[in-house]
């Protein structure tokens, strides 16, 4: 259903329209088979697996359901390689709206690495981009948005590390100018950014990293709850 037509519908209803209407454009809970992962928002952004070099995902337990784990943290020259991925559709781009997006993220303390990519749409340095990661030795999540007609990173650096054997719930958050990462439901940092800055590309939403390719900065744990929301 498309931000258009909700506001219809709250027209309809009597409902004010002053503010827009979030809507969760993509949601994967990993309750299917690993090989078959389908949107669980209703809007068909159904995910596949790439790989290479042998690069597997399966499915673990997490509380009354299942999440997905990825290769663990390999420094061999030639690593697997794997990823999820959707195809690129217009409706996964923000543009200049508000726009949220997160996941539930496990990861050892010994797995981390110079970064790793929980989900993303976009690449920094060829088109615009929204990404979380959990970056360093640290293992601090940070989320970058990265503007399409003015290219640079936009980041926000969450100030306590999701790296620790637990699940924690991360979310990137943009309203308007504001920028915000939280972790557990807590605020961890905010930064600003102009409230021009738009995401559009063609890239597909990409989970557990870049692609199958090598320098696809792989992420080495499990994640479950990876949604999207706009407006």
């Amino acid at each position: 259903m498309t931000p258009m037509l909700l506001s219809l519908l709250a027209v309809s209803a009597g409902l004010s329209i002053s503010a827009p209407v979030p809507v969760t454009i993509a949601r994967y809970d990993f309750n299917g088979r690993a090989g078959m992962v389908l949107d669980d928002s209703g809007f068909g952004h159904d995910l596949r697996v790439i790989s290479g070099h042998g690069g597997q995902v399966r499915l673990v337990v997490h509380g009354a359901g299942n999440a997905i784990a990825f290769p663990a943290r390999c420094d061999l020259t030639v690593c697997p390689h794997v990823a999820l991925q959707s195809p690129g559709t217009a409706d996964l781009n923000p543009g200049t709206r508000n726009l949220a997006y997160g996941a539930d993220v496990l990861l050892d303390p010994a797995a981390t690495s110079k970064g790793q990519n929980v989900v993303q749409k976009g690449y920094s340095k060829t088109s615009s981009q929204y990404k979380l990661q959990i970056d360093g030795i640290a293992g601090q999540p940070s989320c970058v948005l990265v503007d399409v007609r003015r290219p640079g990173i936009r980041m926000v650096r969450s100030s306590v590390s999701a790296a620790d054997g637990r699940w924690h719930a991360v979310r990137c958050e943009r309203i308007g100018s504001r920028f915000a990462i939280y972790v557990d439901g807590v605020l961890r940092g905010s930064t600003r950014i102009p409230a021009s800055l738009a995401v559009a590309n063609n890239r597909p939403l990409s989970i557990g990293g870049k692609g199958a390719y090598r320098d696809n900065d792989q992420f080495n744990g499990a994640l479950d709850n990876v949604w999207v929301q706009i407006g």
